[in-house]
């Protein structure tokens, strides 16, 4: 399953600062057998307010939430897929994960003292900035499919009929790239995406932009409303989402809770919780939803693919709530709140039960039989 995003950028964008703020929300890894215990590594909660209602609902004692993971990933210069600066090891790293968080800087320091780090080519321009990173990835790919290209060459001119659909394929994708267009905007069928998918290109990989500002700096949404509109157009004409936040003051705010967060928000005139979005936003990119388990012991959020039937849910518990799956239980988050307990949701008709073909919604309160 889908479940790690890396964070790209070039050097000075925010990358760090993002991945600092993130990591003070960090659960611990011995809840989540799957996820990696590395220093790069951020395994973040996925805010979900039904979550606690429903723990306060069934008094537990425990409270688990879903999670996904952010990779901390070396910057990128240009000349990266060359190898210049850390390219290889920048390169690599993209490769291990499922998604890309490309972070783009918006603001401009607001004086020539400040301690604001200069951008690494001296001013803001963010459409360049995203085209230095998706080129790096573009001539990256462009090796891997040249490369394939090369190898079934030879079996497509004997007749091979794979051979020559596969070459068929990777000459289209190679054509995409060299127009300088990511991968994943390739028309593909689920034959041809099979053929892709084999290559492991980087410009296939699902995108969501976070745009960097900084509270009371100079700011593009607000300094040149045109140019930015043009930044979030080219963004959503490329079939992506983008997030606006404030890294520095996310990581400056993570270190608060509750009243004490609200407090320090109101004095820095901070309104937005970008980064709270940015993680719901993350984790609906992975192609990702939320079921749960309920009762006095443990409140749990599960992660699971969306489009996931009822048996293939259960496997997210045990590979036995699959393999045994009679029939489940099922009622939506909210409806058992309102419904004030099981028994008044069960006599009103409202807890289903549901068999094998059941498609899981997000927000699925579920208990199984097996």
């Amino acid at each position: 399953m889908s479940l790690s995003i890396g964070i790209v950028g070039l050097p000075n964008v925010g990358k760090s600062t993002l991945f600092n703020a993130l990591t003070q929300k960090m659960v611990p890894a011995e809840n989540y057998p799957f996820c990696t215990i590395d220093p790069s590594v951020g395994i973040v909660p996925v805010p979900d307010p039904r979550l606690y209602a429903l723990a306060s609902f069934s008094k537990t004692e425990k409270t688990i939430p879903a999670v996904i993971e952010f990779v901390d990933i070396a910057g990128l210069v240009e000349g990266a897929s060359t190898g210049e600066g850390l390219g290889n090891k920048f390169l690599a790293n993209i490769r291990e994960v499922d998604a890309i968080l490309h972070m783009v800087r918006i603001f401009d320091v607001t004086d020539a003292t400040s301690t604001e780090q200069i951008h690494v080519y001296g001013s803001i321009d963010p459409l360049r900035d995203i085209k230095v990173i998706n080129m790096e990835l573009i001539l990256a790919d462009m090796e891997s499919v040249g490369q394939r290209i090369t190898k079934v060459t030879r079996d497509a001119k004997r007749g091979d009929k794979n051979a020559v659909f596969e070459e068929a394929i990777c000459k289209k994708v190679l054509d995409v790239l060299e127009s300088e267009k990511l991968a994943n905007s390739v028309d593909l069928n689920d034959d041809e995406r099979a053929v892709v998918d084999s290559l492991h290109l980087l410009t296939m990989k699902p995108v969501i932009y976070g745009l960097n500002k900084k509270t009371g700096g100079n700011n593009l949404d607000i300094t040149d409303p045109l140019n930015f509109k043009a930044i979030t157009d080219e963004i959503r004409q490329s079939g992506s989402e983008f997030v606006v936040l404030d890294a520095k003051t996310e990581h400056e705010l993570s270190e608060f809770e509750g009243e004490d967060k609200q407090m320090m928000k109101e004095e820095i005139d901070h309104i937005d919780d970008g980064i709270d979005e940015l993680i719901r936003r993350s984790y609906r990119l992975l192609g990702l939803m939320t079921y749960f388990t309920t009762g006095i012991k443990e409140t749990r959020a599960w992660t699971v693919s969306t489009g996931s039937t009822a048996p293939q849910a259960g496997a997210a518990i045990h590979s036995d709530f699959q393999s045994k799956f009679i029939r489940a239980n099922i009622i939506d988050c909210q409806t058992l709140l309102d419904s004030g307990s099981f028994a008044e949701a069960r006599s009103s008709g409202k807890l289903r039960t549901e068999g094998k073909e059941y498609v899981v919604k997000d927000g699925d309160v579920i208990e199984f039989m097996v």
